[in-house]
């Protein structure tokens, strides 16, 4: 019964931690377009959105990957059989991919607080869609385990990338139209 409960926060702290990852780009992006405010609003903006970015990051965000990652350990200590699948390497590899990510945001708003940020908000719009291809990789992987053959996985990924690219596109010119 202990491991379904380790289960449970493994999946309530990963929910915690991805949506921070997704709300976290979202204030880089406003953060951006903030610079092409007047100056008074620039500096309202940019105070309450950097309080904002602060509090999410360090307050939700990292203690959600940090209670997720200590949840998966807690569960491969009480299924020692997990490091023998072939599928959990993979979702092994996605997390360090996930952390990767998860730390470059945070070098992103550091450069964005100094000033030295060099993404527009239509790259960090793109970059805001990793946190999401990563989410429907790790947990369809878990779900399926062995049973999703690499093949499937990776033209479902494929679709989903160009999905979500369409979309933007599609938002993008939506956005233009009424500008």
């Amino acid at each position: 019964m202990t491991i379904l409960y380790v289960k449970a926060l493994h999946i309530v702290f990963m929910v915690t931690w991805f949506a921070g990852l997704f709300y976290l780009v979202r204030l880089f992006i406003y953060l951006v377009e903030a610079e092409n405010k007047s100056e008074n609003e620039k500096t309202i903006l940019k105070n309450q959105l950097t309080l904002m970015t602060s509090r999410l990051l360090y307050i939700i965000t990292w203690p959600g990957m940090m209670l997720t990652i200590a949840a998966g350990v807690w569960l491969m200590i009480l299924n020692p059989g997990l490091l023998e699948a072939g599928w959990f390497h993979i979702k092994l590899l996605l997390l360090l991919v996930l952390i990767g990510y998860h730390l470059y945001c945070e070098r992103i708003f550091s450069n964005i607080k100094a000033g030295r940020n060099m993404l527009s908000s239509g790259k960090l719009r793109l970059y805001n869609e990793v946190s999401t291809v990563l989410l429907f990789a790790i947990v369809f992987l878990a779900v399926l385990k062995s049973y999703l053959s690499l093949a499937f996985a990776l033209s479902g990924l494929v679709i989903l990338i160009v999905t979500l690219m369409l979309g933007m596109a599609a938002y993008k010119k939506l956005r233009n139209d009424k500008a």
